[in-house]
């Protein structure tokens, strides 16, 4: 950090319908770039943003958090709402505050939730459409509960990483694992340390296949014990896939994503 420089947290919320990701790259447009152009204009000089989770094309975000350093003096209010200015509609930053010097929206992370919706219906939706997976043959949400449970704990979760993974190790510790119907939605909720590439997908493609067996916690710990691809389910469309919070120790003071539209009921996708 510069000499007289600062560390910026921030929130960020995101439809990524429409972007390559995340990560700036050469040949597509990516969220970061959208919020460096922005924060850079509230700055008055060139930012680059460290974030939470490098979500891919077409997921979406509730809760990313980033940071960045800065000389610039700005209120809170400021960043936020001058951000906004300059930001399309899919994107919006939800709060701004100075943070440590040694928080790091990465390193500093203690636990990282993504939410998965799935319209379970005969009849697609126009409005959801690029907001949930459309399955329309009946899931059943407490069987594929059961088979969440399986996952629980640290495990090598190879069965479940992309072939493009380039994570060094695939152990990972997921801390939570739940599956609930709302209606016609059905919402799938993990919790862990990190995760793999597609991993969170992967999970739900699988637990896909898994609801219809007779015992779906033991076929899901059989494809876990196994760490082969292959014997894993299809990878769910990136268009379910929510960032939904990112948790850090409470002296960081990062908040955590409010409820409202959205937030709430699954049914305010539509």
């Amino acid at each position: 950090m510069a000499a007289g420089g600062r560390r910026i947290a921030a929130v960020v919320e995101y439809d990524g319908t429409l972007y390559a990701g995340w990560q700036s790259q050469s040949h597509a447009g990516a969220l970061q770039d959208a919020v460096e152009g922005a924060l850079s204009f509230v700055a008055g000089h060139p930012v680059g943003t460290v974030c939470a989770g490098r979500t891919d094309a077409g997921v979406h975000a509730i809760g990313q958090v980033v940071h960045f350093d800065t000389t610039a003096v700005r209120t809170a209010r400021a960043w936020v709402l001058g951000a906004n200015t300059r930001l399309p509609r899919s994107i919006a930053l939800q709060w701004a505050g100075e943070a440590e010097p040694r928080f790091h929206a990465r390193h500093s992370a203690i636990r990282r939730t993504y939410r998965y919706c799935i319209l379970n219906r005969s009849a697609r939706s126009a409005l959801a459409e690029a907001r949930a997976a459309w399955i329309h043959r009946p899931l059943d949400a407490e069987a594929m509960h059961r088979g969440a449970q399986a996952l629980l704990g640290e495990h090598d979760f190879s069965a479940f990483r992309s072939i493009e993974c380039q994570s060094p190790t695939p152990v990972r510790r997921i801390e939570s694992a739940a599956v609930s119907r709302d209606g016609d939605f059905v919402w799938i909720e993990l919790s862990a340390n990190a995760y793999l590439h597609h991993m969170v997908r992967n999970i739900v493609g699988t637990l896909l296949d898994a609801q219809r067996q007779a015992d779906p916690a033991a076929a899901m710990a059989r494809v876990l014990a196994g760490r082969d691809r292959r014997a894993a389910g299809v990878t769910a469309p990136a268009a379910g896939l929510y960032l939904w919070r990112v948790d850090y120790p409470p002296h960081f003071a990062i908040p955590a994503p409010g409820r409202g539209i959205l937030y709430g009921r699954a049914a305010d996708l539509v």
